[in-house]
């Protein structure tokens, strides 16, 4: 099983950016698919999560800025980023847990993250 990340770069302040993470491999399905991110010196934090259902969750410094949406067909979850700012800055990791795989059925899987840079 695979998340590969894209989207990721280097944007001004109050610019927009999508991210997107793929799933590869052998699973009966996806749970939750979430987004986390990682400043340098700090512990990775919950950006939001989508249930298969599409149930969302947002971290309070993202609401009103963030979107998540995914795609079960094709095994995608997306993140619209807008009105970024410096403190957006970090690497963004897709995170899923897949059924039908491991000892007890189900696992989580993390991408390898993507960087996001937001310049002033």
């Amino acid at each position: 099983v695979q998340l590969v990340e894209s989207g990721g770069g280097l944007v001004q302040v109050g610019g927009s950016l999508t991210l997107s993470c793929s799933a590869a491999g052998r699973f009966f399905s996806i749970d939750d698919m979430n987004w986390y991110r990682q400043i340098p010196g700090k512990q990775r934090e919950l950006v939001a999560r989508i249930t298969r259902g599409g149930t969302t969750n947002y971290a309070d410094f993202v609401k009103g800025r963030f979107t998540i949406s995914r795609d079960n067909a094709k095994n995608m979850v997306a993140l619209q980023m807008v009105s970024l700012k410096p403190e957006d800055t970090a690497i963004y990791y897709c995170n899923a847990y897949f059924r039908g795989i491991g000892p007890i059925g189900g696992a989580y899987y993390w991408g390898q993250g993507t960087q996001v840079t937001v310049s002033s």
